[in-house]
């Protein structure tokens, strides 16, 4: 990049920056630091996209169903995994009866 571009992309950015005299609304959630954050607040809501301002989660129960079905990063952890394994370990006596969540 030359310095005759660098100088026109940095003119043209000016009226786009967040800057100290930025008349718009700030996200003000207290950093680790014990400031105020200065990050600009998403549109309609209090905070910006670092500290929770862009997504509140799934609100229908499909939503909620289809947001618990997806976290399963590979299923080797899941429910079912789990207890088909300790039902096979129970057959084969390999569980102790301490494990086998029986009493």
């Amino acid at each position: 990049m030359n310095q005759a571009n660098h100088a026109a992309l940095t003119e043209a950015g000016l009226a786009t920056r967040f800057g100290a005299d930025w008349p718009g609304r700030r996200c003000l959630a207290k950093t680790r630091a014990g400031g105020a954050c200065q990050n600009p607040a998403i549109k309609d809501r209090s905070r910006c996209k670092l500290h929770g301002g862009k997504s509140t989660g799934p609100r229908t129960e499909e939503g909620k169903a289809r947001s618990i079905a997806a976290h399963t990063k590979h299923g080797r952890r899941s429910r079912e995994h789990v207890e088909k394994v300790r039902r096979s370990m129970l057959n084969c006596g390999g569980l102790p009866t301490s494990l086998s969540g029986t009493g």
